[in-house]
């Protein structure tokens, strides 16, 4: 009875524990609705927008707790010069007032915190750890989901306001002397082209946002005139065209920002991470625009003029990729602007209710079932190559090769930004209690041959799990000819019950299949 109620007690602890943490669970009952109505395939699209979010969500905790609060702590007041206040036009540019904050990496100081001793905070080695542990997490958490995904699923189974506003409102009527006056238009008249030229920088992102929203649209009328015998290819292929696009963009904005804007401009660093800013608001912007021109207007267009068209299905691929670019873009400036990351929790709160909103009253559900836990390896795949990688270059090459800027940001006055770690293994070498990290330093982290032996384990350990998959694939194809000669009396009782244990042993998923054979074994 003492076991019975220890069980009990375990059990209901248990339940409870599960019913709170369902409770707690982000969006769960829509993610329900939403799965119940429209499917598993739709239903991707939420998780992964979810799944993305706890990404920003966790790297704006490490990113504020360890970068952020302590240049905060020592210098609670931001370098703002003279005459800079904050407009409005910020949110949309992400320059003027922000320039000069905590938001991109111009703002941080290069000085070691503190007063001495124990409770010095040396914001080089922290701003560098921060983002490269970050990195390495993200890549280490898609490395185990893409791997675990494909274990389960393939293996088993308007600008002028702000200048009109400034232009109507901002005269000072007591100003009455001629010189005064010839001053003081003067002076709106160079505040006035410093408000234009702010608003010209969207200019690029909305050529760019504009280009990711009708090239896809353009891509999705193919399929009128593109036959394929197997559904998932037209999916494929317009998946592949896509992230093409995305990824050609990317490329050549990151080749410009690396040659051009980093030999051009003294706080270069700033520069690309207000690029990347409005590079993001643009494309939350355009996404909203595809979905009411993509969405709300097909729908009124199939119900009321061309009912032959009929009620629009949700495009699970063309949502599920702009979503990738979007982090596409956080991965990139989380060196740049590190605290970019809110502007991407936001994104991602607002987009979330935005689409399932349209999804309800805009969409139907499929017509056909797709094979969505395959399509959501694929997914993961993108996000891990080229997305996550393509990003992790672009930081890489910039902290190894490209100097910082000798006026702002943490590791100005030095050659690179690896210059950093150097410097502190020079610090580390005149203390005896730390040699061992300067050997392992020198060699281990800088030396070549460590990397080829790593990648040759990598690539070892990939053969030996690519041939047991094949193995298995293989036992499964003869499990199933199996099952057809037992259907059809090849096999007799204790043979089949041999293969049925034999299976159990080799964790197969068809020992429920071999139960057919019962009838022999019993006769």
């Amino acid at each position: 009875k003492s076991r019975q109620l220890n069980c009990f007690s375990d059990c209901s602890t248990t339940i409870s524990l599960v019913s709170t943490k369902q409770t707690l669970e982000l969006w769960r009952g829509t993610m329900k609705e939403v799965g119940g109505k429209f499917g598993t395939g739709v239903l991707s699209y939420f998780k992964f927008l979810k799944w993305l979010l706890m990404f920003n969500i966790f790297s704006f905790l490490v990113n504020f707790g360890f970068i952020t609060i302590p240049q905060l702590i020592y210098h609670p007041t931001p370098d703002i010069p003279a005459g800079v206040s904050f407009k409005g036009l910020e949110i949309l540019t992400g320059a003027g007032y922000f320039s000069h904050t905590v938001m991109y990496y111009g703002g941080y100081s290069n000085k070691t915190q503190g007063t001495g001793g124990r409770s010095e905070y040396n914001m080089q080695l922290a701003y560098f750890f921060t983002v490269a542990a970050y990195m390495v997490l993200c890549g280490a958490a898609l490395i185990y989901s893409m791997a675990s995904s494909f274990r389960k699923k393939y293996v088993l189974a308007d600008s002028g306001l702000g200048g009109a506003w400034q232009l109507l409102c901002s005269w000072d009527f007591s100003v009455t002397n001629e010189k005064a006056v010839r001053q003081r238009k003067n002076n709106l008249r160079i505040q006035l082209k410093v408000t234009f030229t702010e608003a010209a920088t969207l200019l690029l992102p909305f050529v760019v946002s504009l280009i990711n929203l009708v090239v896809p649209l353009f891509y999705s009328l193919f399929k009128k005139i593109e036959h394929y015998s197997n559904p998932r290819m037209q999916v494929y292929a317009i998946i592949v065209r896509n992230v093409i696009l995305k990824m050609s963009i990317l490329g050549i904005l990151c080749s410009y920002w690396m040659k051009d804007v980093a030999n051009t401009f003294s706080c270069w660093e700033s520069i690309v991470g207000q690029a990347l800013y409005r590079l993001v608001i643009m494309d939350f912007l355009f996404i909203m625009l595809g979905s009411f021109f993509g969405e709300f207007l097909s729908n009124v267009i199939g119900t009321k003029c061309i009912q032959s068209l009929g009620v629009p299905e949700f495009d699970v691929a063309r949502n599920v990729l702009d979503l990738i670019y979007a982090q596409t873009l956080a991965w990139i400036g989380i060196y740049f602007s590190p605290l970019l990351p809110v502007i991407q929790i936001i994104k991602f709160f607002i987009l979330f209710y935005l689409k399932k909103v349209s999804l309800t009253q805009n969409c139907q559900p499929p017509r056909r079932a797709g094979r969505a836990a395959q399509m959501q390896t694929i997914f993961i795949a993108i996000l891990f190559f080229p997305s996550f990688l393509g990003a992790l270059s672009m930081v890489a090459y910039t902290v190894w090769t490209l100097p910082p800027s000798d006026k702002c940001g943490p590791f100005r006055g030095l050659n690179t930004t690896f210059s950093a770690i150097q410097i502190w293994m020079d610090d580390l070498n005149r203390v005896d209690a730390f040699q061992w990290t300067v050997w392992i330093y020198q060699h281990v982290i800088r030396s070549e041959i460590f990397y080829f032996l790593v990648s040759l384990i990598i690539l070892v350990f990939i053969y030996i799990f690519r041939q047991i998959t094949q193995g298995r694939q293989l036992l499964i194809t003869l499990l199933r000819q199996q099952i057809v000669n037992v259907s059809s009396g090849e096999l007799s009782g204790p043979t089949c019950l041999v293969h049925q244990s034999w299976c159990v042993r080799s964790g197969c998923v068809y020992v429920m299949m071999l139960l057919k054979c019962r009838s022999n074994i019993f006769s």
